[in-house]
């Protein structure tokens, strides 16, 4: 699936990944490849984008995830290194 992890000031991801964690408002959520369509408010943690048994972590704060056909976006209030 095709991921894009995006902040106010610039695009921090974009490329391919196996699975997707973000802290949602409520909770942790999952994704994996044909995920069904989502939407989602984020909360505040730590985002991970992992690419086989690599994995990319961001913080995050606010914003949104969404799933539409086999990509994945990620548009953030805030997102750091983590």
């Amino acid at each position: 699936m095709h991921v894009t992890v995006v902040s106010p000031e610039q695009a921090v991801f974009d490329g391919s990944a196996d699975a997707v964690v973000a802290p949602a408002y409520d909770g942790q959520v999952g994704i994996l490849p044909h995920h069904a369509p989502f939407l989602t408010l984020l909360g505040t943690g730590v985002l991970q984008v992992r690419q086989g048994s690599a994995a990319s972590r961001f913080q995050v704060a606010g914003g949104f995830l969404q799933v539409v056909g086999d990509a994945v976006r990620i548009v953030a209030a805030r997102v750091d290194a983590a």
